[in-house]
């Protein structure tokens, strides 16, 4: 994108946190939207420690399940794992995008103030990882992130590619590389055959004790164990998320600078045209997905199988097609007036997606793990979801009551704090008013 022409003579403009007026509220309900989607798919997954169990665990508690439970889980994997977190990727990469455009129309440099944006998120991921939650996104996203700069310059074509090629080869590149470069290390096929087996067991074995610490363990325990799982189970396979993470990022960047979402009216033909191309891409990975998935059951396909590691592309084809289902079917009904009015509920809730997220983990921890009520592994999964719905919806009450008083949520305005060097204003402006009406 090029830079606006400025006076050489002309101070830089000072880099600024954006208003609320600024704000695009399509945005704020696709994030609302988002992050109701990440926690039913948290919980589900981690809160509740079901990623925590064995291949054959899981499947022994499939079988054992009422058809309500097999069938939630069935839509939970179809429908909304890996789907949710996709689109929220996107939007950080499009929040990018929107942050460059109003830092140049400023005449306000950019970098520094991303790059002290993401240190701050960094920070704040740290505490978040460290102190509560093994499973914390913004530590991910900052580092990520720093990688946005080098794409800043290029082409929406350069971008596209490189998003084809982080989404759809990375990920194969990668597993083929966690699987063989192992077996050349150890000295030949049956070796490195015997390295990986050894290696699931020990993976099994921590799951195990993970979950035991969780469910049963005090705080410190927990945290204890949450490091160790960090470094030794997810850190390893880190790249194999990193990569297609910044194909999303890339394709949020592009879309930005094309101004999708901003000027959405003038788009819909396009937002139409992603509707039906990608619910066919969703159709046909959903398919896949759902066969193979047979054929393990059946056992006529082993889980090891070398074959496996070819699903990768189609898991992206999946995951990134019903993400765009989901996004270019919220733009078209957002356009239509009695639709825009429901889904404006979710808008505050996406203006305080940081608190928002970070509040989610803290109530599941209590709610599961064993210094709160220790309730992992002891309800169904459709209690589980349910139960993620109900304190999701208190966060949108709890969301517009406090924006309707406050600027930021808290976390938000601890990072844009921390960020600008000083303290920014909280209240909105009317508050001391109303207060002072309210007294007499």
């Amino acid at each position: 994108m090029s830079q606006p022409p400025s006076s050489p003579t002309a101070p830089q403009a000072e880099a600024r946190p954006v208003d609320a007026s600024e704000r695009l509220a399509l945005l704020d309900v696709l994030r609302g939207f988002a992050l109701c989607g990440v926690f039913a798919s948290n919980t589900f997954m981690w809160f509740s420690g079901r990623a925590y169990l064995t291949r054959q665990q899981i499947e022994a508690a499939m079988a054992s399940a009422t058809w309500v439970d097999q069938t939630l889980m069935y839509t939970m994997g179809i429908l909304v794992n890996g789907k949710f977190i996709t689109i929220f990727s996107f939007l950080f990469g499009l929040g990018f995008s929107v942050q460059m455009m109003r830092a140049e129309a400023r005449g306000a440099a950019i970098t520094p103030l991303y790059m002290r944006r993401l240190v701050m998120m960094f920070l704040i991921g740290c505490v978040h990882l460290f102190g509560l939650w093994l499973g914390d996104i913004l530590t991910t996203y900052a580092t990520i992130g720093f990688a946005l700069l080098l794409f800043r310059g290029r082409q929406d074509k350069t971008l596209l590619i490189w998003s084809a090629l982080l989404l759809f080869i990375s990920p194969l590149v990668v597993n083929l590389a966690m699987k063989y470069v192992p077996m050349l290390l150890s000295g030949g096929a049956e070796a490195g055959a015997d390295a990986a087996k050894a290696a699931m067991e020990r993976s099994s074995q921590l799951r195990a004790e993970t979950r035991q610490a969780f469910s049963n363990g005090t705080y410190v325990e927990m945290v204890r164990t949450n490091a160790h799982y960090f470094f030794v189970q997810f850190l390893p396979g880190l790249a194999g998320f990193f990569l297609p993470l910044l194909g999303r990022f890339l394709l949020g960047l592009m879309a930005g600078r094309r101004r999708l979402f901003h000027d959405a009216p003038q788009h819909l033909a396009f937002f139409r045209k992603l509707l039906r191309w990608s619910l066919g891409m969703a159709v046909i990975g959903s398919a896949v997905g759902m066969v193979v998935q047979y054929m393990m059951r059946q056992k006529m396909l082993d889980p090891q199988s070398p074959w496996m590691m070819l699903l990768s592309p189609v898991r992206q084809l999946n995951e990134m097609g019903l993400a765009a289902v989901y996004v270019a079917g919220l733009v078209l009904l957002f356009q239509r007036e009695a639709w825009q009015r429901r889904l404006m509920v979710l808008a505050p809730v996406g203006r305080m997606a940081l608190t928002n997220y970070l509040s989610q983990t803290v109530i599941s921890l209590f709610i599961y793990y064993g210094f709160g009520l220790g309730l992992m592994g002891k309800i169904s999964p459709g209690a589980t979801i349910a139960l993620s719905l109900v304190i999701f919806a208190v966060q949108v009450v709890f969301s517009h009551w406090w924006l309707a008083r406050f600027r930021f949520g808290p976390a938000e305005w601890l990072w844009r704090s921390l960020t600008y060097g000083k303290a920014q204003p909280m209240r909105q402006p009317s508050a001391p008013a109303a207060a002072a009406v309210t007294a007499v």
